[in-house]
């Protein structure tokens, strides 16, 4: 009686195994897909930020022409 009760708890244990490693693969699977996904998300934070600092630097450009432009214009007017 032992005996079938010992393979009854094995077939139980290889079967809890079984699912558990199917479970595993399914885990790995979405955390490379999450992996994949942040990678993607990343690159396109990057794109923008690059985007945003030329846009920056494009604005302080041309704020600094229509500084330079008025203060030669208010001389211009002054003579």
């Amino acid at each position: 009686m032992n005996h079938e009760r010992f393979n009854q708890r094995l077939a139980e244990l290889r079967d809890n195994y079984q699912a558990g490693q199917a479970q595993l693969q399914r885990l790995e699977a979405q955390r490379s897909e999450i992996q994949q996904t942040l990678l993607r998300i990343s690159g396109a934070i990057q794109v923008l930020e690059e985007l945003l600092d030329e846009r920056d630097d494009a604005d302080a450009e041309d704020a600094a022409d229509a500084s330079t432009r008025g203060e030669v214009e208010a001389l211009r007017l002054a003579r």
